[in-house]
């Protein structure tokens, strides 16, 4: 299968292998690889994915999208990655919330987010793709941050042979605990480095580096390439398309739905990543009637799904679910790529750049909400389903879980649709410990990570996550703040 940018309006596209686009991760031109046609999902594949492992599930699914690796290696990668060492419990475990609602957990991984059920596999990936492409430079990872990307980053990628990774992240940004994650982050080939501004600047940094041919060119003098592990990257959105799949399957062996039934997907999201990776598996055959795109009090996605338009020229908030605090959703290029054409794509994205927005048709917006619906929350009303969920369901969640439930909530009380709904769950609570004591009313003893983990644990009779239980252990190793003028420096260093 070949792959082309998002913006390639020529008659003959540049197509390039899985292998290649991995390795870029972005595109010369500034747009995003995707695939020049799809695979499909017959019904008769979902009834034999039921009867596999979650690893079987992800090689059987990512072999359709990566026709140019190996089968076996790919096998062995996914077994490997999707262990019970690295998941304990299982990758993707459904739990039953009330009535229609189903939280897809996410979170067993390493680092205790979504972000490890790509970024543990696509590390595996991008070595395979060295080595197909005959690439003996070090490949330079570079990696904007809201939170969690960087942590799962920074571990799938440690002590990768050839391959070194930097990551971004705004400096007031992120949760303590998931600044500790990082800046303590073991591994020999591993930098870390705060931005004095929100996500979008470390963003914004990123990809003007990967677009600066002067960077490029010292990065070659040194040995060297950019590439990422953002989900601009399709090997690392293309594992994200498993775990839908996984779910339907999962329901249908728990006898909840039966093969060919539709469901809904509700996904907490900031840069439309995970969500578009829903919409991937729909467009390939997989039954989801809606998708409900959940944002925080930072509702750029709601309000484009909603008027056509998409501003980021708004104000900025910081909110207990940062990992969603995003103005610029760059995964939102795909969908309107796979909804329209290259030309399009070009010009609205050059429409962002230049103007920080840019509006779709009538008839390109009309298409969008007969699959999408945007709902949002503001910081008291994910507060609110905190608590609720947790004294009427007994089930604790992270604010970003919250988002998510509570917009599911919302889109059922609205359009009184009662179809199965997969909300994805996408954080332990224990990341964000202090928010969702202060939600439970729960008194915080001190500021200390240790102790506030403690004090949650100890209201809910929930463990601490043994990843964050050892993340309090180690010492600090990456101190470093910069000015987003002085990224392409600290990305060059070394």
């Amino acid at each position: 299968m070949n792959y082309r940018s998002t913006r390639d309006t020529a008659k003959t596209p540049a197509y390039v292998s899985s292998a290649e686009a991995i390795k870029r991760g972005l595109a010369p031109d500034g747009g995003l690889y995707m695939p020049e046609k799809l695979p499909s999902l017959e019904s008769s594949e979902i009834n034999s994915l039921i009867e596999m492992s979650y690893d079987e599930r992800a090689a059987y699914i990512l072999s359709k999208f990566l026709t140019d690796y190996d089968k076996d290696a790919l096998a062995a990668d996914c077994k490997a990655a999707y262990s019970e060492e690295r998941f304990e419990g299982g990758a993707a475990p459904l739990r039953h919330i009330d009535t229609s609602l189903y939280s897809l957990e996410l979170w067993h991984g390493p680092t205790c987010a979504f972000k490890d059920m790509a970024l543990q596999i696509m590390p595996r990936l991008l070595s395979r793709a060295l080595t197909m492409t005959g690439e003996r430079r070090l490949a330079r990872i570079l990696v904007a941050t809201s939170g969690d990307t960087g942590k799962a980053a920074l571990e799938g990628y440690r002590d990768v042979d050839g391959v070194d990774i930097t990551v971004f992240y705004p400096v007031d940004g992120v949760s303590r605990m998931q600044k500790m994650q990082m800046t303590t982050q073991e591994g020999g080939n591993v930098n870390v480095c705060a931005v004095r501004g929100n996500f979008d600047d470390a963003q914004n940094g990123v990809k003007a580096i990967f677009s600066d041919a002067e960077c490029a060119r010292r990065a070659e003098e040194k040995g060297m390439f950019f590439s990422s592990a953002n989900s601009i990257n399709w090997g690392r959105l293309a594992p994200q398309i498993v775990y839908y799949v996984s779910a339907y399957c999962d329901l249908i062996a728990d006898g909840k739905i039966k093969n060919g039934d539709k469901i809904n997907v509700c996904v907490p999201t900031g840069n439309f990543g995970n969500i578009f990776a829903a919409f991937i598996a729909r467009r390939m055959g997989l039954p989801i009637a809606k998708f409900i795109c959940a944002s925080n009090s930072n509702c750029v996605l709601t309000d484009f799904i909603r008027t056509g338009e998409y501003d980021r020229t708004r104000e900025f908030f910081k909110t207990m679910s940062p990992s969603m605090d995003i103005l610029i959703s760059s995964n939102l290029e795909r969908l309107i790529y796979m909804m329209s054409d290259a030309e399009t794509t070009a010009g609205l994205m050059n429409e962002l750049k230049v103007n920080g927005k840019y509006r779709v048709s009538d008839a390109l917006h009309a298409e969008i909400t007969s699959l999408f619906a945007g709902y949002c929350l503001n910081e008291s009303e994910t507060a609110g389903v905190i608590k609720d969920t947790l004294e009427r369901d007994g089930y604790l969640i992270d604010p970003h879980t919250a988002v998510g439930l509570g917009c599911a909530r919302k889109y059922i009380a609205e359009t009184g649709d009662d179809t199965v709904t997969v909300v994805a769950s996408t954080a332990s609570p224990y990341k964000f410990a202090g928010d969702v004591c202060r939600s439970i009313g729960t008194e915080i003893p001190s500021d200390e990570p240790a102790d506030i983990l403690k004090a949650l644990s100890n209201a809910t009779g929930t463990d601490i996550p043994k990843p964050l239980a050892r993340t309090l252990t180690l010492p600090v190793r990456f101190d470093k703040t910069a000015d987003p003028a002085d990224m392409p420096s600290v990305a060059l260093g070394k």
